[in-house]
Formats: C-alpha cells, sequence, structure tokens
C-alpha cells in the first residue's frame, strides 16, 4: 500500500509522513530530500549538475546519502532550499527523480510525502492526502525549525508556493480523490490518527 502525502511547504509533511509511517509500520519517503540532494549538487558544481540527476546514487533513511556522502544536515539549508526548488522545475529532474521513486515504492508499504505524490508519481495510492495550514502557521513552523526570522520565513515562503503551484511541470495541487487537512491548531498525533483511519478504511 502507498500513503501520499502532498502539500506546500511548512505544513507539516515531513514531520506528519514520519509518525504516520511509524504508526502503520511501513517505510517512509521523503521526496523533497531528493530534490534537496540535487539543488546541492547543483549549488556545488553549476547548473549541468542537476542534467545528470538520475546518476546520482542517493540513499534515504535516518540519514541522506549522496554518493556515500551524508547529507543530511547539509541539504536542510535555506540556500539549498532554494537551490531545490529551481532543480524541481526541471523536466529532466523530476523525470530522473520520479523514476527513482517509484522504483522504490514498487513493493513494501510506504508513506511517501512531497508535493507531487499523489498527482504523478502514485496517482494509483490508496490513500493520498494533501496536507495545509495557514501561511502565518507554515512560516511560524519553518522559523522555529530553521531558528531564523518569521517575516523572512513567510517572504521566501509566499515565492515558493508560487514557483510551486505555477510551474509547468507537476504544479502542486490536490489530487483528485485527495483528503484535504488543514493542520492549523491540530497536534502531530492528531493528524497521524486521521491518516491511520484513511488507511484502515482503505483496507476494509
Amino acid at each position: 500500500m502507498v500513503v501520499a502525502i502532498d502539500g506546500p511547504a511548512g505544513a507539516g509533511k515531513s514531520t506528519v509522513a514520519r509518525a504516520a509511517a511509524r504508526a502503520l509500520g511501513f517505510t517512509y519517503l521523503d521526496s523533497g530530500a531528493m530534490y534537496r540532494a540535487v539543488g546541492l549538487m547543483a549549488r556545488r558544481h553549476g547548473g549541468a549538475a542537476s542534467e545528470r540527476a538520475d546518476e546520482l546514487d542517493i540513499r534515504l533513511g535516518d540519514r541522506v546519502l549522496v554518493n556515500g556522502e551524508d547529507v543530511t544536515e547539509t541539504i536542510r539549508s535555506p540556500e539549498v532550499s532554494e537551490a531545490a526548488s529551481k532543480v524541481a522545475t526541471n523536466p529532466r529532474v523530476r523525470e530522473a527523480l520520479v523514476q527513482k521513486q517509484r522504483e522504490l515504492m514498487s513493493s513494501g508499504d510506504w508513506v511517501a510525502e512531497g508535493r507531487d505524490i499523489g498527482t504523478v508519481v502514485a496517482p494509483d495510492a490508496e490513500v493520498k492526502v494533501f496536507l495545509t495550514a495557514s501561511p502565518e502557521e507554515r512560516a511560524r513552523r519553518r522559523a522555529a525549525e530553521l531558528g531564523t526570522d518569521v517575516d523572512m520565513v513567510l517572504r521566501d515562503q509566499t515565492l515558493r508556493d508560487a514557483q510551486d503551484m505555477e510551474r509547468e511541470h507537476s504544479p502542486l495541487t490536490a489530487a483528485p480523490g485527495a483528503v484535504e487537512l488543514d493542520t492549523s491548531g491540530l497536534s502531530v498525533d492528531d493528524v497521524v490518527d486521521r491518516i491511520v483511519d484513511l488507511v484502515e478504511g482503505a483496507r476494509r
């Protein structure tokens, strides 16, 4: 079974998806880490590096490895986040990473999160969830995570939202049949409980 969790930055996808995977006994797939890995390589080696995304050996788990290098903390910097958003508009990068994600999820049970899991990567996922939250709440969460200024995060977030929703390839949108969950004011446990209920319903 595949549980697809999509939504904008700061909606709580990573935290919720990890917790849901633990609760369900599924494997967690952080698709955003894959785009961040390509963004990091593009920053280091120039834009041409992103054209070779299919050649990168990206390993996901408790740590994120790229060609054997542990980049778990490095890929979370604001600079790499910006680079990831840019490379995500490249259709060759998206094609390469979507293929990698589909290969990973071809067997077993998965909770996968990103921005196009339910629409592009796994449109046949048994459970699809689109997480949202108010822009202010999302910015507050991300600022607390990064230890930075809320207003600056809100400005960057607004720009990234526009890029994600307006890009030509795989724009950010709720998948057909997705259950929309507004996480504003909800605890992680509340959201996870709802997802577990959806999975149990899909199994009946």
